[in-house]
């Protein structure tokens, strides 16, 4: 039982604006200083496209222009974070962007892909209600032809 390894506390990064040692997610979103211009773009970035999800539910061709263009950013995600790590210094004040992409899924990939549930869902809900019509439909036809029937 040598083996195992003992967890070293010190290992664990401590970030440089709130000292805070970062143990999960949410440590490590406290960590981040949101009041850095270019994040508040993003989060003024994020509830535009929100309100673009639920502006376009009436509109199904616009609809799918705006869930192909989520998909196609979140994609995009993977060069965005190397392209950031490089040039960090010129729109940051700290390095955000790790090699294994977690901020950037965590603030950039991760609201885009919600705004792609609440798509989906909206359409399972269409399909449903247009479902549920046609059953109607179909029922309502069905009595017509056995009343002509009986007449």
């Amino acid at each position: 039982m040598t083996d195992q390894k003992v967890k070293n506390v010190t290992s664990i990064p401590i970030d440089g604006f709130s000292n805070l040692r970062i143990t999960s997610v949410w440590t490590f979103l406290m960590s981040v200083q949101w009041s850095e211009p270019w994040l508040i773009g993003l989060m003024i970035f994020h509830i535009v496209c929100l309100c673009l999800t639920v502006l376009t539910c009436r509109y199904y061709r616009a609809q799918i222009c705006h869930f192909l263009l989520l998909l196609g950013l979140v994609y995009s995600a993977e060069y965005l974070n190397e392209l950031a790590a490089m040039n960090w210094r010129a729109f940051s004040n700290f390095q955000y962007f790790d090699s294994k992409g977690m901020f950037i899924s965590l603030v950039y990939s991760i609201p885009l892909l919600l705004n792609t549930i609440i798509i989906v869902m909206v359409w399972v809900y269409r399909t449903f209600s247009t479902m549920a019509e046609l059953k109607t439909l179909q029922l309502q036809q069905k009595s017509r032809a056995e009343k002509r029937k009986k007449d």
